[in-house]
């Protein structure tokens, strides 16, 4: 999968979308983070649909076919959902450091 911000360096995009200007900062295809949009949280591109959201209704059992079914209007898809988990699953480690256990 390709990520936009694997150069560290995140690009502004500039869009206009429905006839108004969209900002965003791309995370992946489907993630971004979009100044004014939820907080600045990442959101699913083009919607007010935050990551952290469906991240969480994830973890409760809901699948992801369940969600697209559920959040249908906002066109969230399968790929949207798994480079949200993987991009979490890549936060994480970047932000964790190996536990030393004292002997």
């Amino acid at each position: 999968m390709n990520h936009p911000m694997e150069s560290n360096k995140p690009r502004l995009v500039k869009e206009v979308v429905g006839g108004e200007p969209y900002e965003y900062y791309p995370l992946g295809e489907y993630v971004v983070v979009a100044p004014g949009v939820c907080g600045g949280r990442p959101t699913f591109k083009y919607t007010r649909l935050e990551v952290s959201m469906v991240l969480a209704r994830l973890a409760q059992g809901d699948s992801p076919e369940i969600l697209v079914k559920n959040y249908e209007s906002s066109h969230l898809s399968t790929d949207a959902i798994a480079e949200a988990i993987e991009l979490a699953n890549q936060a994480f480690v970047e932000t964790t450091r190996p536990l030393s256990l004292a002997a």
